[in-house]
């Protein structure tokens, strides 16, 4: 596990590493005691109902018995293709409502991608499927 540094701005703790490695309950323990919620940075946990096999661990965020709130996990249907456009727009609103109410923000995941779309605050566009393309690509 490694926390960031270059946060570009945001007011944010990064957890990142493997998985299984500790990151959600560390996200959660600390959350819970400087006041926070945790913002996924998880392209799997994002779906709804695939808690096995993505390593969503929801009882993590029960802590000394109070839940830790936590963005971005359960969001999307299966099926669905959830993408780091999509990912850094929900992750923007989640830490400014965050940040409004006071709160310290985390942002804990493994996703790489996802978290440097977010820190590097990209500029991302959003283009519509080309269903063609992507056929003659594949």
């Amino acid at each position: 596990m490694k926390q960031q540094n270059k946060t570009n701005g945001y007011d944010l703790i990064v957890i990142t590493g493997p998985t299984a490695t500790g990151k959600t309950r560390l996200a959660a323990e600390l959350a819970d005691m400087m006041n926070g919620e945790v913002i996924s940075a998880d392209s799997r946990q994002v779906y709804k109902g695939m808690d096995i096999g993505t390593g969503k661990d929801l009882a993590d965020y029960l802590v000394n018995g109070r839940v830790v709130p936590v963005h971005l996990v359960d969001m999307a249907e299966p099926g669905y293709e959830f993408n780091v456009f999509e990912f850094q727009n929900h992750f923007i609103q989640a830490y400014e409502h965050i940040r409004k109410r006071g709160k310290q923000a985390f942002m804990c995941g493994g996703t790489g991608l996802y978290i440097e779309a977010a820190l590097a605050k990209y500029r991302l566009l959003k283009v519509p499927e080309n269903n063609k393309l992507r056929k003659e690509l594949e």
